[in-house]
């Protein structure tokens, strides 16, 4: 058995929903909520919602506007590691703290700003959500351990 090995490349929060989520360097991960301070923060399967950069690089592809962390309301957008293909109840660690796959697929708010302009969203088929079991503090830049996969 070994494990698999991503990074966190943001950590996005907003104040509200259906917004874009602004970057920042560190947030505290609250076990059955999610981001504290975040607008999505509340119990229930989607707490934290997650996008590999890998995905957004597919979308960075179709336009020639920049796409920016954040920009699909993803809370955590990572690297390495293709999100999509962990199935529900897969448990991984960022920093500290201990996430389990609840969710494939964050479907687009009415009126997505990247579904408009690009035609098409990669959250409903890449974007993940994640409870959170064990809280702590995460940093940009922490590793994210999916421990005990078969490579």
């Amino acid at each position: 058995m070994a494990e698999l090995v991503g990074e966190v490349l943001s950590i996005n929060v907003s104040t509200e929903k259906g917004v874009v989520k602004t970057p920042v360097e560190t947030a505290v991960l609250a076990a059955d909520l999610g981001i504290v301070g975040d607008a999505h923060a509340e119990p229930g399967i989607k707490q934290v919602s997650l996008l590999a950069n890998e995905s957004v690089d597919k979308m960075r592809e179709k336009t020639d506007s920049p796409l920016n962390f954040g920009d699909f309301a993803e809370n955590i957008t990572t690297r390495g590691l293709a999100l999509h293909e962990m199935p529900i109840g897969t448990r991984f660690t960022i920093g500290g703290t201990l996430l389990e796959v609840s969710k494939i697929g964050k479907e687009c708010h009415h009126g997505c700003a990247i579904k408009v302009k690009v035609g098409t969203c990669i959250m409903p088929l890449e974007g993940i959500f994640a409870v959170v079991k064990d809280g702590g503090e995460i940093r940009r830049g922490d590793k994210i351990t999916v421990p005990g996969v078969m490579l």
